[in-house]
C-alpha cells in the first residue's frame, strides 16, 4: 500500500513539474503583454521601452514605469491598489509630467459583477481622463469630491479614488526625485 501511494505521488509530482515547466514561459509572456497593454492605455503615445522603478510613499512601495517619446518624458504609469468591497482593486494610473491623470486601467479586481465590477466600464473610468488633482478633489461627490460614484457601489468608487490618490502621492515623490537629479 505504501509503495503504491509513493509511486502515485511520484508520478503526480513529475507530471505537475512537467506542466509547470511547459507553461511557465507562456504565463510570464501573457502577464508581460497584459502589463504592456495597460501601460500603453494609460500614458500618451511613446516610442521607448518602459523603464521600471519603485518609489516608497508613507511606508508603501509602488512600482512605476517611465516612458519617453523622442527622448522627452511623456509620463509615468504607476501601479496602485486599494481595498474595494470584494477585495483588492489594482489600478494602473497614467500621469503626465505636469501631474494630470492621463488615463486609468483596472489591472485586477474582485468586485461584485454588475455592481462594483462597473469600475472597468468607460462610463465610470472616463471621468478620470485629464483629471487634474490640483484643481479637482479626487473623492466621490458623497464625500464632497468631484467623482461620480458607481450607482450602488460607493465602496468600490471610494477604493478606486483611494488608488488614484496613492498614485498622485507616488507621482509627487517621483517628480520631486526627478527635479533633484537635474
Amino acid at each position: 500500500m505504501v509503495l503504491c501511494l509513493s509511486l502515485i505521488c511520484l508520478v503526480c509530482s513529475a507530471l505537475l513539474a512537467a506542466v509547470y515547466v511547459l507553461t511557465a514561459e507562456p504565463v510570464r509572456a501573457a502577464a508581460q503583454a497584459k502589463l504592456n497593454r495597460a501601460i500603453s492605455q494609460v500614458v500618451p503615445e511613446f516610442d521607448s521601452t518602459p523603464v521600471e522603478a519603485t518609489v516608497e510613499v508613507e511606508g508603501k512601495t509602488y512600482k512605476y514605469y517611465t516612458v519617453t517619446r523622442e527622448g522627452q518624458l511623456v509620463g509615468y504609469a504607476i501601479e496602485t491598489a486599494s481595498s474595494g468591497f470584494g477585495g483588492r482593486l489594482s489600478v494602473m494610473v497614467g500621469m503626465t509630467p505636469d501631474g494630470v491623470i492621463y488615463n486609468t486601467s483596472v489591472l485586477s479586481h474582485s468586485e461584485t459583477p454588475g455592481l462594483g465590477a462597473k469600475c472597468t466600464d468607460a462610463s465610470f473610468a472616463d471621468q478620470f481622463k485629464g483629471f487634474d488633482p490640483s484643481v479637482k478633489t479626487l473623492s466621490v461627490k458623497k464625500d464632497r469630491g468631484d467623482v461620480d460614484a458607481i450607482t450602488a457601489s460607493t465602496i468600490t468608487s471610494r477604493a478606486y479614488c483611494d488608488a488614484l490618490v496613492a498614485a498622485v502621492s507616488a507621482y509627487t515623490v517621483i517628480s520631486g526625485e526627478v527635479e533633484k537629479s537635474k
